[in-house]
C-alpha cells in the first residue's frame, strides 16, 4: 500500500491523479495548511525532514521518498504505465516536460505569486515578472498547438507534472487566450482518474 502525505491545494494533488491513472493502491494523510501563514504544518517533519509535501510511503517496500518528480518516476515505474514508450522522439519529450514543469515553468509563477502579495513594491516588480512567465506559457501553447498530450498522442506522466503549474497560471492571471493549453487543461479535467483524485484529495482551488 502506498501512503499519500497530500497538503491540500499542493503539488501533492497531481500524484493522487496519477495513482488513479495507474490503478495503484493507495491511502490518503490530509495535511491543512497553517491558517496564517499558508504553510504546511510542522507534523510533516515527522514524515520527511524537509516538512513539505507531497511525501509517499511505500509500505511494501519500507520506502520513503519526497520530491514531485522522483515520486511520479517511481511510480511510473512500478506500474510499469504512462511512461515514455519506445519511440525516440516521444521519450525525448516526455523527459523534456517530465523535469520542466518544476525545473523552468515553476520558479518564475512562484515568484509572481511572493510578489503578488507585497504591496506597491511587488505590483512594480511584477512588470518584469510577468513576461518571462509569457515566454514559457507561449511555448506550451506552441508545443500543445502541435500534439493533444505533451509527449505525444497519449496522455503520459509528464503531463500530470504539467498540470499543476499551468492550474496554477490559469487561476492565477489566466491563460490570455491560449487555446490549445486551455483545451489541455479541459481534456484533463475530464478523465474520470482525474475526478477521483479530487475527491480523495479534498479541498484544491485550481482545477
Amino acid at each position: 500500500m502506498i501512503v499519500v502525505h497530500h497538503l491540500e491545494n499542493s503539488r501533492s494533488q497531481r500524484v493522487l491523479w496519477l495513482l488513479e491513472e495507474l490503478s495503484l493502491p493507495y491511502r490518503v494523510e490530509r495535511y491543512a495548511r497553517d491558517p496564517a501563514t499558508g504553510l504546511a504544518p510542522r507534523t510533516l517533519k515527522s514524515v520527511h525532514p524537509l516538512g513539505k509535501s507531497p511525501v509517499i510511503v511505500d509500505e511494501d517496500a519500507g520506502l520513503t521518498l519526497a520530491e514531485t518528480g522522483a515520486i511520479v518516476e517511481y511510480l511510473v515505474d512500478k506500474a510499469g504505465a504512462l511512461g515514455p514508450g519506445d519511440d525516440p522522439q516521444t521519450a525525448r519529450r516526455y523527459r523534456f516536460w517530465l523535469h520542466y514543469a518544476e525545473g523552468s515553468l515553476m520558479p518564475p509563477l512562484l515568484v509572481r505569486l511572493v510578489l503578488s502579495r507585497i504591496p506597491v513594491m511587488g505590483r512594480i516588480a511584477l512588470r518584469r515578472v510577468q513576461p518571462l512567465i509569457d515566454v514559457h506559457l507561449d511555448h506550451v501553447e506552441a508545443e500543445l498547438s502541435q500534439r493533444p498530450w505533451f509527449a505525444g498522442e497519449t496522455l503520459t506522466a509528464a503531463d500530470v507534472m504539467m498540470s499543476f503549474p499551468l492550474e496554477a497560471a490559469a487561476a492565477r492571471n489566466g491563460l490570455d487566450g491560449r487555446r490549445a493549453t486551455g483545451a489541455w487543461l479541459s481534456r484533463i479535467h475530464a478523465r474520470p482518474a482525474y475526478d477521483a483524485a479530487l475527491r480523495a484529495g479534498g479541498p484544491y482551488d485550481y482545477a
